[in-house]
């Protein structure tokens, strides 16, 4: 990261400025922060707070997320209202607030088009220790929905 890279995504890891939406991602997870790290530089509104599950402060901030959750999947919320989507709703919902975004976003649209995002989230989310993350993952759960 250039200097100025590291002054912004620091500002939003540890929160100094308040923003509309924060993604809650595993932060033992090698995918997931690079993940996070290339969104933060997608962001060139400044839309998301980007932190780590992991982080000391998450339970209170986010009481009504249960504890698992923030292991097994993506967490978006949106800060005005707590509204909270999770999983392939989280990545539809960061698409809509990326510049350029409506270029993929209308796949959720299509028929059968979100079940098959779950899906893919759900096998990606299920493998990522496959991809990178390795042994650092804080969870490997087996899907239930992955087989069918």
């Amino acid at each position: 990261l250039a200097s100025h890279d590291h002054v912004v995504w620091t500002r939003r890891v540890t929160g100094e400025r308040t923003r509309p939406y924060t993604v809650l991602y595993d932060g033992h997870c090698g995918v997931c922060s690079r993940l996070a790290k290339r969104l933060a530089a997608l962001d060139r509104r400044s839309v998301f707070e980007m932190v780590p599950s992991q982080q000391p402060d998450v339970p209170e901030r986010f009481p009504w997320i249960p504890a698992s959750a923030f292991a097994e999947t993506l967490q978006l919320v949106r800060n005005s209202d707590k509204r909270t989507w999770q999983g392939a709703m989280a990545v539809e919902e960061i698409l809509r607030r990326l510049r350029g975004g409506w270029l993929v976003v209308w796949v959720f649209s299509v028929p059968f088009g979100r079940r098959l995002a779950d899906r893919l989230y759900r096998w990606f989310a299920d493998h990522r220790h496959v991809a990178g993350c390795g042994d650092r993952c804080s969870v490997q759960v087996p899907s239930l929905t992955a087989g069918e």
